[in-house]
């Protein structure tokens, strides 16, 4: 049960009782994206957006930022929302296994070294033509594709950490 799993370190994502709030950065640096294979449960191994849960009173920018700095070494700054989701995954008895909901940010990089942290298999930057071609998270393409768009766009943020 749930007691079990914070004695564990799992904190309660798997079965959870609520939905989680997780988010996502698309960084982009000469045309290409940044994206880390995940050393975790769910879909591990695969490639994805660097991202992971919000924490208690944390802003959305700020877990956004965190996350990438912790997973990828690279400090960055959230500069809109480009998409959310969810991300609802089942057992095999049907059971609701993980439930969140994603806020994917477009990030704009500001400095560091590129290095996978410890819940990361490895990071790198690729070309968004390349990624068909590699074993990602599920809407991980389509969310690039967006925030392609979106930073051509400008205009109105969507996100404002002051509302």
């Amino acid at each position: 049960g749930p007691r079990m799993q914070e004695r564990c370190g799992m904190s309660g994502r798997q079965y959870p009782r609520r939905p989680l709030v997780g988010v996502g950065a698309v960084v982009f640096l000469e045309g290409k994206v940044l994206l880390v294979r995940r050393g975790r449960e769910p879909a591990y191994g695969l490639w994805s957006l660097p991202g992971g849960l919000v924490k208690l009173g944390e802003s959305l920018q700020a877990a956004v930022q965190r996350e990438v700095l912790e997973e990828t070494g690279l400090h960055v700054k959230a500069v809109d929302v480009v998409a959310c989701l969810d991300r609802v995954l089942r057992d095999t008895a049907g059971h609701i296994a993980y439930h969140y909901v994603l806020v994917d940010f477009l990030c704009e990089l500001l400095s560091g070294r590129l290095q996978p942290g410890s819940d990361a298999l490895d990071c790198a930057f690729f070309f968004p033509e390349s990624l068909k071609d590699m074993p990602l998270t599920s809407g991980a393409a389509e969310v690039i594709h967006k925030a392609e768009k979106t930073r051509c766009r400008g205009g109105c943020a969507i996100y404002d950490p002051c509302l």
